[in-house]
């Protein structure tokens, strides 16, 4: 019973932060949101770091995530929406979830862009999502010299992740136990 409580409590949790309603949006509102959202996300990543945009210009592509989670107890979970973004500019519309277990409490919220070297490792987040099985928890190092590539952190061979949270840049990204999917009903 217990279990039950938490599970409740966590689900309950994301689905106030996370802005879920019980009332139904069209998906072009839930795309417009999504749109809106990755584009404060950038621009929070480009006034930290100018660099940054440059270095997204000169990729495949890129994907931006907003994301919330909770860790209430024992039990973390996590839940969010973004867009991949082609260098053509079309648009797929994602989503992610996770779980996992840890103890603790609190809340987090936190933004992700990933940048794709390459369309191979694009076309697979998109086509065949991707799950972050292993904590990419790599730092990042920061100097006055530094750019934008430096301070992205590479999750696998060919993507590069910023994460964002309240405080700016994270030097450190933890994506433990995330799973990444198309949003068949936004495309």
């Amino acid at each position: 019973m217990r279990n039950l409580k938490i599970l409740l409590i966590s689900f309950l949790s994301i689905s106030l932060l996370t802005g879920f309603s019980f009332g139904k949006k069209n998906p072009e509102e839930k795309r417009a949101e999504i749109d809106q959202t990755a584009g404060e996300v950038l621009s929070d990543l480009f006034l930290d770091e100018p660099e940054a945009e440059d270095f997204l210009e000169q990729s495949a592509g890129y994907a931006v995530f907003s994301s919330i989670g909770v860790n209430v107890m024992v039990l973390s979970t996590a839940s969010g929406k973004g867009v991949v973004v082609r260098k053509n500019g079309d648009r797929i519309y994602m989503k992610m979830f996770s779980a996992g277990v840890g103890i603790g409490m609190g809340i987090k919220d936190f933004r992700l862009i990933f940048v794709f070297d390459n369309d191979e490792v694009m076309d697979t987040f998109i086509e065949e999502g991707w799950t972050a099985g292993a904590q990419a928890d790599a730092a990042a190092t920061h100097d006055d010299e530094g750019d934008a590539a430096t301070l992205a952190i590479d999750i696998s061979p060919g993507v590069r992740l910023f994460q964002l949270t309240e405080s700016g840049l994270a030097l450190q990204a933890t994506i433990q136990g995330t799973r990444y999917l198309k949003n068949d009903d936004l495309n």
